[in-house]
């Protein structure tokens, strides 16, 4: 693996710099690529429902230039759908429950953005998105603290050792202190926080931020838009001049609150927050587009370039001359106008060329696009080429899974996409015989894009549906019918969880699907799976069957 050239590295913040490639001694057309890479910051912003995730992403977007106006919501009367909110369903809930895709340039960086679902029942398309980043924005927020789907997505980061930074939303409500916030935050996300800012007081009483490194005064007024000129110079945090501003008592706070926090934290060293041990913190309130630009402009500083990802055979690198790239998310019907299907490929090595020849490594033949995409959100642009860290929309025919790899001829796959066991089973009933063939090929299309497993049982015709929430479900009823023209219902059937099942003793396991078959089927690739009525069924059988392997995931990217 090349590595770049740093001038300092585990330093302060301010003296952060960007790599330097003047006497790399690269040839000219290398060091134009290793800056086409080192230039790409991916991540996701991750947080509970509610929270201010997708406002968030709107205001990164406004300081990009990619949008000109904000879809926030004004009011209970006025409501304008969020830019990454694009399908019907998510306009009409309010709620995020697919992950958009946006880049933008900001400051000489490309900014590839990931939208996630915030809501639980569409955990698992999350969990899918932050295998395709390099780090995270998590926004939690200042009223409710940390939340359930905050410690589960928090989990998932762990597991990768990904950078986060964290984001409190919504200073200008009345919410919990902000030490009570950093202790609990601490806790109950196991990570250790260093604040970047901090805020002076909340609710009807905020008014505004000091940056901590840059020692500067941000004020806040509501409703209106902080701009550079309002950023004040503080370099002494001195009693007097805060006085003209803030008043006495809260100059006299945030005098004693800085010294406590510089003199605990002190400087901010960047391989802790690269190595996931520490998150650097800021206090804002995203509807008000305040505290967002310096999260900003700290995250182009020091969020990681495109890094190093395993896969089945070796560790690949962004540098390495060869196009590699996996597929983490399909999305049927964009426009549903069109009856699109669209792959997401993120580039992890390479350089992705349109009209080139690519390996699809599972289906072992050579594939080439004619269109591949970038986004911004439902809108997409044809490109010409694509780096490491790039999420590319690729046409897909029905070649596609989710962990699909490509290549340029080497036979590997990248590891850890897993697909997790159903919480909730209902089978899928036909309202419309007439459209048979559309709810069949709808129910494939959809349950391709990773949100519900399909399942077929085993002697019948019967096709179970397998989700993590109930939301789902309503999501899928109402794409098949406004998308496919497929009226459809669901009927809960008793099912506590599904496994799937591998033998050494094939005859032994043909054996138990005969026998079970009430509880057998095969997921749509044909794998058996056994689906058990609750977890003192499972636990018999796995006990009763010793040479049979009961799995609670499945490697969709896995070899068939």
């Amino acid at each position: 693996m090349r590595t770049f050239k740093v001038s300092k590295v585990n330093i302060g913040l301010a003296d952060f710099r960007t790599p330097d490639f003047s006497d790399s001694g690269l040839p000219t057309t290398i060091m134009k690529y290793d800056k086409e890479i080192i230039r790409r910051k991916t991540f996701a912003i991750i947080s509970h429902p509610d929270a201010g995730k997708t406002t968030l992403t709107e205001k990164f977007l406004l300081f990009g230039g990619a949008i000109q106006t904000a879809g926030a919501v004004k009011s209970n009367k006025i409501k304008k759908h969020a830019t990454s909110d694009f399908m019907e369903i998510e306009r009409q809930r309010g709620i995020s429950v697919a992950t958009s895709v946006m880049s933008f340039e900001y400051k000489g960086f490309l900014i590839n953005l990931l939208d996630t679902p915030g809501h639980k029942d569409f955990a698992e398309d999350t969990y899918r998105t932050l295998t395709a980043v390099d780090s995270v924005v998590l926004v939690v927020d200042s009223v409710n603290g940390v939340e359930e789907q905050t410690r589960r997505l928090m989990e998932v980061c762990r597991m990768r050792d990904t950078p986060v930074i964290v984001f409190i939303n919504k200073m200008d409500r009345d919410g919990k202190n902000p030490f009570d916030l950093l202790e609990e935050i601490e806790n109950e996300l196991k990570i250790q926080l260093h604040p970047m800012t901090w805020p002076i007081n909340s609710g009807k009483d905020f008014k505004g931020v000091y940056n901590l490194h840059d020692k500067s005064l941000l004020l806040f007024i509501a409703n209106q838009k902080a701009t550079d000129e309002d950023i004040l110079d503080m370099k002494e945090l001195s009693v007097e001049k805060l006085n003209e501003l803030i008043g006495e008592k809260d100059a006299v706070q945030l005098q004693e609150d800085a010294e406590l926090i510089e003199g605990v934290y002190g400087e901010l060293k960047i391989t802790d927050y690269l190595n996931g041990k520490t998150a650097p913190l800021f206090f804002g309130s995203a509807l008000n587009n305040f505290g967002v630009k310096e999260l900003l402009d700290v995250f182009i500083r020091v969020a990681p370039a495109p890094l190093c990802r395993e896969t089945s055979v070796r560790e690949i690198c962004p540098q390495e001359e060869n196009l590699s790239g996996f597929i983490f998310k399909i999305h049927a019907n964009l426009d549903p106008k069109h009856r699109d299907r669209i792959a997401f490929m993120r580039v992890c090595s390479g350089k992705f060329e349109r009209n080139s020849w690519y390996h699809h490594v599972r289906l072992n033949k050579d594939l080439r696009f004619s269109n591949p995409y970038s986004f911004m959100a439902s809108s997409k642009d044809i490109i010409e080429d694509a780096y490491p860290g790039d999420v590319v929309g690729l046409f897909d025919t029905g070649n596609f899974k989710i962990g699909d790899t490509l290549t340029e001829g080497e036979n590997f796959y990248f590891t850890g996409i897993p697909s997790f066991s159903p919480e909730l089973f209902k089978e899928l009933v036909n309202k419309d015989p007439m459209k048979t063939k559309q709810l069949e090929k709808g129910i494939r299309q959809l349950t391709d894009e990773g949100v519900a497993q399909l399942f077929s049982q085993f002697g019948g015709t019967k096709k179970i549906i397998g989700c993590v929430g109930e939301l789902q479900f309503e999501v899928i009823q109402y794409r098949l019918l406004h998308e496919y023209g497929a009226a459809c219902e669901f009927r809960t059937l008793p099912f506590y969880k599904a496994c799937w099942l591998t033998s050494k003793e094939p005859k032994k396991l043909e054996d138990f699907l005969r026998y079970k078959q009430q509880n057998s089927a095969e997921d749509k690739d044909g794998h058996p799976v056994y689906l058990a009525q609750s977890e003192w069924f499972l636990n018999t059988e796995i006990k009763n069957n010793p040479d049979i392997e009961f799995h609670f995931t499945s490697e969709i990217h896995k070899q068939q």
